[in-house]
């Protein structure tokens, strides 16, 4: 995108292992402008720091300046006008709903994870969501995972409803739900 068009923003969805922050990376690089990575993984045990030095690895030279992020999205440092990737909205929501080890109001981190992301929308040039699609399994969860696939599931329809383009992973496929057209302008499709 050229400095002077409309800011924009994408939501990114998928299942694991799916190429959605690939798509999402790629797609915050066509953006231009000064990039920002926000990073929502808490590394709690061996796994997720494998995981945050994958991800790492895999954005290495993409001109991202990390930043971590697990709670409150309007408490990052992000430069007036840039393209800001959250990476994802799944590890955030987990975060504040299980705050000090225990269950929060999930409405009241519904409304908190949305101040934030209007937060960033108010200040970033563009605003890319990575977040995960959890829905398909139909596995019977205890009541704090239930109330998480909740809440995650209202923030997801509402980022989606608010999103100037909406694209979902699938075997590494994008399939465009919102705005397809616009992702194509800027090479986004694969």
């Amino acid at each position: 995108m050229n400095k002077g068009d409309r800011e924009m923003f994408y939501l990114v969805s998928g299942g694991a292992a799916s190429g959605k922050s690939a798509f999402a990376e790629d797609l915050a690089v066509r953006l231009g402008g000064e990039r920002v990575y926000l990073a929502t993984m808490q590394p709690w045990d061996a796994e997720c720091e494998q995981r945050i030095l994958r991800h790492r690895r895999l954005r290495s030279g993409k001109g991202f300046r990390t930043v971590e992020c697990y709670e409150d999205l309007r408490q990052a440092d992000i430069p007036d006008g840039g393209t800001v990737l959250v990476e994802c909205l799944s590890n955030l929501a987990a975060n504040c709903l299980f705050q000090n080890g225990r269950m929060q109001d999930p409405q009241t981190v519904y409304r908190q994870i949305l101040c934030g992301v209007e937060y960033l929308l108010q200040k970033a040039g563009h605003l890319v969501v990575v977040t995960n699609e959890l829905f398909s399994d139909g596995g019977g969860y205890d009541e704090g995972t239930q109330q998480y696939l909740i809440l995650l599931g209202k923030l997801n329809r509402t980022l989606a409803a608010r999103a100037d383009g909406v694209a979902e992973l699938v075997f590494g496929l994008p399939v465009f739900h919102k705005g397809g057209d616009f992702f194509e302008t800027v090479g986004a499709v694969v």
